[in-house]
């Protein structure tokens, strides 16, 4: 069986999508968006009729004190392909004015896990992944760009880390 990398990654937001304050970060999503789609190993990415997903509701239990949480969930041929894309082009310059928009966190936001290919990831798994590395740490279950772990067809099953840090 193939098995694809899902994503997801989610923000705390400093203020109203519809704010001033957040007016840069929503003007560019279009962009980043599109940039994703063509990047090589891209294959899905969940999205409302909207273009993004910044109205589709869940981790309503990750909120806080927050205006609000942004889901954003991928899915991709590999982990390269993935790392490939954030650390690259107008999403990392996005990433690096990350905390004009978002509140900072020290638990995890973002987690990666296989899946068949050709299936999609619900919200619901997503944040079944994301609460799974919060408790445990990076496993097979949920991990990390920085603590890989390798599809379930790999050839030798161990745990690959990697030594690209968030730039921002």
């Amino acid at each position: 069986m193939d098995y694809s990398l899902a994503q997801v990654n989610v923000a705390r937001l400093l203020a109203p999508l519809d704010s001033p304050l957040l007016s840069p970060f929503v003007e560019a999503l279009d962009d980043v968006n599109a940039e994703g789609d063509r990047a090589p190993g891209f294959l899905w990415r969940l999205q409302t009729e909207s273009g993004n997903a910044t109205d589709v509701e869940g981790f309503g239990w990750d909120i806080g004190d927050s205006h609000g949480v942004i889901v954003n969930i991928t899915t991709w041929t590999d982990t390269q392909s993935l790392s490939d894309f954030i650390f690259s082009g107008r999403h990392v310059a996005i990433m690096r004015r990350r905390r004009e928009w978002f509140q900072p966190v020290v638990e995890a936001t973002t987690a990666l896990w296989w899946i068949p290919a050709g299936t999609r990831p619900s919200v619901n798994e997503a944040e079944t992944r994301v609460r799974h590395l919060r408790q445990h740490g990076p496993t097979v279950h949920a991990f990390t760009l920085r603590h890989q772990y390798p599809g379930p067809d790999a050839v030798a099953p161990t745990t690959q880390t990697s030594n690209r840090l968030c730039p921002a």
